[in-house]
C-alpha cells in the first residue's frame, strides 16, 4: 500500500533561506530557539542591571553597619529590585521587539517556513514579560503601556484583567472595551500541519466574559457580549450588539438568554435551601 503524506499548502518560497527552513525543518527550528534564548538572556541581563548596581550600592554603603541593619537594607534592596527589573523589561522587551525581525503578517502554511520565524520570535519576545511580570501589572497603566509597546491596537478606557495574550502585534481592542478575568486571546491557530495566523479585532464597547477564549480570524463588532468560558472560533463574525455563548460560541437570542436566567437559583431560593439543611 502507498503511504500518503499529506503536507500543508504554503506559498512558494520566498529566497534561499526560506527553502533551507523548508528542507531542514528541525534543524531550523533548534537554530531559531538557540537564537531566541540568547536574545531573551541578554534582555533578562540589561533588565537586571539597575538591581544589580543598587544592591552593590547598598551593600557598599552598609558595609560598617549592624548585622541587622545590614540584613534589612539589602533585603529590601532585593525586595524593590524584582520590582525595578520587571518594569525594566517593560522596556528592553519592546526594544528588542523593534531590532530583531518580528513583523508578523498573516499567513497560511507549514510550520517550517521563513514567514512563522517573526511570528515566533514575537510571541517568544512577549512570552518571556508574560511569565513572569506580567501578572503583577494586569489591569494596571502599566499592562496597557505594554501591550502597545508591543503592537497591540488599544483604544482609550479599555480594561484588560488578562495576561493570557498570545500575537499582541495583531490583536485590536476598541474604545471601552472589555476583557474579564482569564481571557485568552491569541491571533493564530494551528491543526492538519499548517498554522494559521490571522488578526483579532474587537469593537468598541464590547465585553468578553471571564475564561472565554477568543481565536484568531475572529470579528467582534461593537457592544458585543461574549459569555463567560464561550470559545469564538476562528473566522466567527459576531455582529454589532449580538451576545454569543457556548462551547462553540454562537448568537444567543434574549429569549433563550431569558430562559437561561430562569434556571439561576435566586439568593431567596438559596437562602431557603439553607434553612431546610
Amino acid at each position: 500500500m502507498t503511504n500518503l503524506v499529506f503536507e500543508a499548502p504554503s506559498p512558494p518560497a520566498v529566497n534561499r533561506l526560506d527553502r533551507w527552513i523548508r528542507r531542514f525543518g528541525m534543524a531550523a527550528h533548534v537554530a531559531v530557539v538557540l537564537f531566541l534564548y540568547a536574545a531573551t538572556a541578554t534582555a533578562i541581563a540589561a533588565a537586571l542591571a539597575p538591581s544589580v548596581a543598587l544592591l552593590f550600592i547598598v551593600v557598599g554603603a552598609t558595609a560598617r553597619a549592624s548585622l541587622a541593619a545590614r540584613v534589612a537594607a539589602i533585603s529590601l534592596t532585593a525586595g524593590a529590585g524584582f520590582f525595578i527589573s520587571g518594569l525594566t523589561l517593560l522596556v528592553v522587551v519592546p526594544i528588542y521587539n523593534a531590532l530583531l525581525p518580528t513583523r508578523v503578517r498573516p499567513f497560511r502554511g507549514g510550520y517550517f517556513t521563513l514567514a512563522a520565524v517573526p511570528w515566533y520570535l514575537h510571541n517568544g519576545l512577549f512570552y518571556l514579560v508574560r511569565y513572569t511580570f506580567l501578572p503583577f501589572i494586569t489591569f494596571t497603566p502599566f499592562g496597557t503601556f505594554f501591550l502597545r509597546a508591543m503592537g497591540m491596537k488599544v483604544g482609550q478606557r479599555v480594561h484588560i484583567n488578562t495576561e493570557y495574550i498570545s500575537d499582541p502585534c495583531l490583536i485590536s481592542l476598541g474604545d471601552d472595551c472589555v476583557l474579564g478575568g482569564s481571557v485568552r486571546i491569541f491571533a493564530h491557530y494551528a491543526g492538519g500541519g499548517h498554522l494559521n495566523i490571522a488578526p483579532v479585532t474587537i469593537g468598541a464597547r464590547a465585553t468578553i466574559g471571564v475564561n472565554a477564549t477568543i481565536m484568531g480570524n475572529v470579528i467582534i463588532g461593537p457592544r458585543a457580549v461574549i459569555l463567560p468560558h464561550s470559545v469564538v472560533l476562528p473566522g466567527s463574525r459576531v455582529g454589532a450588539g449580538e451576545r454569543w455563548g457556548g462551547v462553540p460560541a454562537r448568537p444567543i437570542s434574549d429569549r433563550e438568554m431569558a430562559g437561561l436566567r430562569r434556571h439561576i437559583v435566586s439568593p431567596r431560593k438559596d437562602e431557603d435551601a439553607m434553612r431546610k439543611m
